[in-house]
């Protein structure tokens, strides 16, 4: 791919742990949320030190770090908003993903230096409205998710060169569009527009007939009772169309996931990227890693096609369980470990590192803090001393496969 832009992996940061995964798994950016204004309520907020010590941390490992500021706010809520803007200049943030028009009109008074990109919410599917954000100042524009490749392709051609395109390459899917969901206020007072959605979309539903109060009847005839349920988006597959469509910068969802998903997502797409600008096929070690994470079932969202929902349950899938998170480990593979969940001396395991491909082993004897024996890591957090087969860098994972595996199902 001789010529072609080097895109952006963009990947989410719901907490310092999740952030420092996500840098040293590869990313280019990281994108995260102060207390308010983000559309992930339930993912971690980063307050004033936070967000300062965010922003240091990633520009001194050469990774940008962009701020959520996306809700829809009421006139009451905007009151407060240039203090706030002004505590992200200061912080240095390096851009700032907005959706509404009166917040755009405050960041550049409040946070000049900050890049202006357009959210996702404001769902921009066509070149005259990302040229009329261009216009008003942004530096980039997040597309709808309901866009095909071929569309994508036309509105780079048609759009500002100097526009940056952002599209999600990664993660979950809403089944409203770009995001625009009333239902969770309907149903639970929670306004989804205001970052704190009930999710209500992932619910089970049954029916009820009129004349025949409180019997509930299952919808099967034509599928599962899970009306809305969105399966999961996977473009791992397709990294070379992505940026042969000119998209600059890839996004991968999930600032409420784990930070062993930012960790391993990141990881996967960072070799796709490299393999495609290498013009490489990808190796199969980074598709089956996405796999490895907990999903839902995957699909290729919009880009070839509708992708189709999955109604039977909405349970998510997964291979693996994180057992330990190597703190330390010097050259001979002598490694402290924080435990995270229970294994055992004789366990069949993986090393996952920063970088490289994951290394099967079989845990050895273990030691306590004391420097005692251990027949099992089953408490929380609990120091752990073992040889490992290889040097490992801090926040590598020791993982084990599940006795039952749940793989997930074919992309669609």
């Amino acid at each position: 791919m001789d010529g072609m832009r080097r895109p952006e992996v963009l990947s989410p940061a719901g907490d310092r742990e999740k952030l420092m995964m996500a840098a040293a798994y590869g990313a280019d950016a990281v994108y995260l949320a102060g207390p308010q204004y983000g559309m992930r309520a339930g993912a971690g907020a980063f307050g004033p030190e936070d967000m300062a010590w965010s922003m240091e941390y990633c520009h001194a490992r050469g990774v940008k770090a962009y701020v959520t500021v996306n809700t829809i706010p009421t006139d009451e809520q905007t009151d407060a908003l240039p203090e706030y803007l002004e505590s992200l200049e200061a912080a240095h943030a390096d851009g700032l993903i907005i959706s509404d028009l009166g917040v755009l009109a405050l960041a550049k008074r409040y946070a000049p230096h900050a890049a202006v990109h357009i959210s996702t919410q404001a769902g921009v599917l066509n070149a005259q409205a990302a040229r009329m954000f261009h216009d008003l100042g942004a530096k980039r524009v997040v597309l709808a998710r309901e866009m095909s490749l071929a569309q994508i392709a036309e509105l780079r051609a048609r759009a500002p060169k100097e526009l940056e395109l952002e599209a999600f390459c990664h993660g979950a899917m809403c089944v409203s569009f770009s995001g625009r969901c009333v239902i969770s206020d309907y149903l639970t007072g929670r306004a989804a527009n205001q970052g704190a959605c009930a999710q209500p979309c992932r619910w089970r539903y049954k029916l009820m007939e009129e004349k025949r109060p409180g019997e509930l009847f299952d919808v099967t005839e034509d599928g599962g009772t899970y009306l809305y349920n969105s399966r999961d988006m996977c473009m791992i597959d397709h990294v070379p169309e992505l940026i042969e469509a000119g998209i600059a910068s890839l996004k991968i969802e999930g600032r409420t996931k784990s930070a062993y998903y930012a960790a391993a997502v990141t990881n996967a797409y960072r070799h796709a990227v490299d393999a495609a600008l290498a013009g490489q096929p990808l190796a199969p070690v980074w598709r089956d890693e996405v796999y490895a994470v907990s999903h839902r079932p995957y699909s290729t969202g919009f880009y070839f096609g509708p992708p189709g929902q999955y109604t039977d349950d909405a349970c998510y899938f997964s291979r693996y369980d994180v057992a330990a998170v190597v703190e330390s480990c010097d050259e001979r593979g002598n490694a402290a470990l924080t435990q995270r969940n229970r294994f055992c001396p004789g366990d069949e395991l993986e090393l996952l590192m920063p970088g490289r491909e994951p290394v099967a082993f079989t845990a050895g004897e273990m030691r306590d803090a004391e420097g005692q024996p251990v027949a099992a890591a089953s408490h929380p957090k609990m120091e752990l001393h073992m040889t490992l087969p290889c040097q490992a860098p801090p926040r590598s994972f020791l993982r084990k496969r599940r006795t039952e595996d749940k793989q997930g199902h074919k992309m669609g």
